[in-house]
């Protein structure tokens, strides 16, 4: 490269020194010096120019065969593109129809599970309802015939108490100057006899009605059992235990 900038120097050398023809612009110059000054910035060219001038000159169908290439190797690259999307695709619609698969299956499960322990739940209720109407009706019974003991207890001590009543109030009529004293004693046994069924019946009552108090005790815990099965059904946690409940319900009684 040094020795074609040398030559170029001595050709401008040459042409600003050379003769120049009159009446024009032109001059001139040795042809054999020029010449050997251009062979010797032709020889000392790179190869490399050369080169580059053939690519220009092929750089059309460079061009071309570039985007040729380019060409189809997008084409290539959407038809793989596209190949994996529908083997994506067909992958996912798979995997997809077997996670409902699964899912309908699981659900089939919880369901006749569900069911299972409905029917379960169902039974125990039907049979703590059975016993406790069974007991209910055994609580009334016993009350019942308590009740209609004392009553009967009641009528028959007012009875004694007004035949008393009367056979001393007999036995007074005869006897004028206590008249009125009999009839005094015989209101007062009559009283008495009327306070004493009165006593009998509100014990009788009471007694009633501790007994109803304790069936409804009974019922309310077996109410609060079947809700709480039904509750625990509802939420999933499993089957209820009703004998702790009939245990605590058996404590407080």
């Amino acid at each position: 490269m040094y020795r074609v900038f040398e030559a170029l120097d001595e050709l401008v050398a040459i042409v600003e020194e050379a003769r120049s023809v009159p009446m024009t612009a032109s001059c001139v110059v040795p042809r054999g010096d020029v010449l050997d000054l251009l062979d010797d910035v032709r020889d000392a060219l790179p190869t490399e120019l050369d080169d580059a001038q053939d690519v220009l000159d092929h750089r059309d169908k460079l061009i071309g065969d570039a985007r040729a290439q380019a060409d189809k190797t997008v084409a290539d690259a959407d038809a793989e593109a596209r190949e994996t999307l529908d083997n994506a695709r067909a992958d996912a619609d798979r995997m997809l129809a077997d996670a409902k698969a699964q899912a309908d299956r699981m659900v089939q499960e919880a369901r006749a599970h569900a069911d299972d322990l409905l029917r379960d739940a169902q039974a125990e209720a039907d049979d703590t309802i059975a016993d406790a109407k069974e007991q209910y009706e055994s609580v009334t019974a016993r009350a019942q015939a308590e009740a209609d003991r004392m009553i009967e207890a009641g009528k028959a001590s007012y009875e004694r108490s007004v035949a008393d009543g009367e056979a001393e109030q007999a036995r007074l009529v005869s006897q004028t100057e206590v008249v009125q004293a009999a009839h005094a004693e015989s209101a007062r046994v009559i009283d008495a006899a009327h306070a004493e069924s009165d006593r009998l019946r509100s014990e009788c009552d009471e007694y009633v009605d501790s007994k109803l108090a304790e069936f409804e005790d009974v019922l309310g815990t077996t109410l609060r059992s079947v809700g709480r099965g039904r509750q625990q059904l509802r939420t999933g946690a499993g089957v209820p235990d009703y004998t702790e409940a009939e245990r605590r319900s058996e404590r407080r009684r």
